[in-house]
């Protein structure tokens, strides 16, 4: 035994030692849930007395929400990187296909071989001058305004006629 007497440790109430044990379970929290060190946290700002005895957690609080931040911040850069990655490897490619559908048929047209003179154009071109062609427009012209005429004349002659039933 040592000549010196250990002092004697004062005695802690119950109630001291469960706030021990709250504030310890802080500290292990506070590392895991922001919304428990954002809490925490404005506690302490409340009372400086707090603040002062408990600084060490204060600052878990504090690093623990600076981490939550940085945290989100990486998760917006990976999902905007991801979004994009998607646009490019999936929506670009099809938009690029809707819009050559679309311009398609234009470059369709273009490839296709020009038009030789057509021979039938040139022909009805020289046909007005020739004399026969003009006697012969007269007389299918004469036909056409007597046609109408007569299918006139045999559509009310029909309508005279009694109906008898079969």
């Amino acid at each position: 035994m040592s000549i010196e007497k250990s002092r004697p440790r004062p005695r802690r109430s119950s109630f001291e030692s469960e706030e021990e044990r709250a504030w310890v379970g802080f500290y292990q929290r506070v590392g895991r849930d922001p919304a428990i060190a954002s809490e925490v946290l404005a506690q302490l700002e409340s009372d400086p007395e707090m603040k002062r005895s408990h600084l060490a957690l204060y600052l878990c609080c504090r690093e623990s929400l600076r981490q939550h931040k940085a945290r989100q911040a990486r998760h917006k850069r990976i999902g905007q990187f991801i979004r994009g990655l998607c646009i490019g490897l999936f929506i670009q490619p099809l938009r690029n296909l809707q819009t050559m559908w679309r311009h398609g048929s234009d470059l369709a047209f273009e490839c296709l071989p020009e038009a030789a003179k057509v021979p039938a154009a040139v022909q009805v071109r020289r046909l007005p001058r020739k004399s026969g062609f003009a006697t012969a427009r007269t007389a299918f012209e004469r036909q056409v305004t007597l046609a109408p005429a007569a299918t006139e004349d045999q559509a009310s002659s029909a309508d005279k006629a009694p109906r008898t039933a079969a």
